[in-house]
């Protein structure tokens, strides 16, 4: 799904950045662009960013 559309940027663009170390909005909007136009997607990608964050292991946790 776009989330962009001003820069054409998909929601799968933004959890592979976020899968590899792009941990928050302003490391993406500097790789992708992202939100740097119109800002309407700026919500959602942050709320894609948080999703991802959620599905990844976290180590420091204890069991």
């Amino acid at each position: 799904m776009y989330v962009c559309l001003c820069r054409g940027i998909t929601d799968t663009q933004i959890r592979q950045a976020v899968q590899s170390g792009k941990d928050d909005f302003r490391q993406l909007k500097q790789a992708l662009e992202v939100g740097s136009q119109c800002g309407k997607c700026v919500r959602m990608t942050q709320e894609i960013i948080r999703s991802e964050l959620d599905q990844q292991p976290r180590y420091y946790e204890v069991a």
